[in-house]
């Protein structure tokens, strides 16, 4: 039977999770060409290279990612018998890795999360934002539980991961109230040549607006077009354009920026996912997540509905 060597695994994950040999020889208390050879003896026995060198950082390979994620675990494990041992208390908050797919809008992402802080399960969040494909491998290699994204898995991407609908909720157009003013009368017609602030292309919502467009004879003048969805509704609270975003945080969008809604898009709805490696979620924080933002989800809908 092959054995991992369990202390090359520690000098690893030290390594890893410190980011250098340097850091991780302080914390360590040994020398940088200790630490060095003991993770070259870890990438001989698993014969495949673990770190990418880039200028003076290292960078994971996707096999290191494999091994981080699963040295986390053995080492997570260990800390809590260690504390069992001790007798001290185990209860603490559990640690979930939520990547956040960068075209879901903030506030959206932050009401998802915040139901899962107040909930039974405590948890402490480690959150990362990013492209969708990214934090995709992340979570077949185990450096994520979870994924919020505002689209499935693509059919691009090739890994064995479940789609868990959230919910979903119809687009309104926001506007400065002095905007709103002008263009709300006649609206969706009044959109013809309005000053438009949009997601950029690749995203699931802009895809959708244009075909809404298309199909409507609708040709507003795009002033600017955001990967950052706050820094697009900064730009709209300045009167710089109408901004798209969805119902369920149509009184959040209201009082933060001081705009008003023009009214809904017919047709043109977000749906909100969770991505996980489970069919059946079994994990209780990750299980947390999605239950309270189901929830929190419907009680938006039906108030913004009423």
């Amino acid at each position: 039977m092959d054995w991992i060597n369990y202390h090359h695994l520690l000098y690893f994950w030290v390594t890893a999770r410190e980011g250098s040999i340097t850091r991780a020889s302080e914390r360590l208390n040994l020398a940088q060409p200790t630490v060095s050879g003991q993770i070259q003896s870890l990438e001989k026995s698993i014969g495949e290279k673990l770190f990418l060198r880039q200028g003076r950082k290292l960078s994971l390979t996707e096999t290191g990612r494999l091994v981080f994620g699963y040295a986390d675990q053995i080492f997570t494990v260990g800390q809590e018998l260690v504390d069992v041992l001790r007798n001290r208390p185990t209860h603490g908050p559990n640690r979930v890795k939520v990547g956040i797919a960068d075209s879901l809008p903030k506030l959206v992402a932050c009401n998802l999360l915040e139901a899962a802080l107040d909930g039974k399960t405590p948890s402490h969040l480690i959150c990362r934002e990013g492209k969708p494909e990214s934090l995709l491998t992340e979570l077949a290699t185990f450096g994520l539980d979870i994924v919020l994204a505002d689209a499935p898995i693509p059919p691009t991407v090739k890994i064995k991961a479940f789609n868990h609908l959230l919910g979903e909720s119809p687009i309104l157009i926001f506007g400065e109230p002095g905007l709103a003013a002008r263009l709300g009368p006649g609206f969706p017609k009044s959109l013809n040549d309005a000053p438009m602030l949009l997601p950029t292309e690749e995203t699931t919502v802009r895809k959708q607006l244009d075909a809404w467009f298309d199909r409507n004879s609708i040709r507003p003048r795009i002033v600017a077009e955001f990967d950052d969805s706050a820094l697009l509704k900064t730009f709209g609270q300045r009167g710089l354009g109408l901004f798209p975003a969805p119902t369920f945080v149509e009184s959040e969008i209201c009082s933060r920026y001081g705009v008003e809604t023009l009214g809904a898009l017919e047709g043109v709805r977000e749906q909100l996912y969770a991505i996980t490696i489970e069919r059946k979620i079994k994990n209780p924080a990750v299980l947390e997540i999605t239950e309270s933002a189901r929830a929190r989800l419907a009680k938006m809908q039906s108030a913004a509905s009423a």
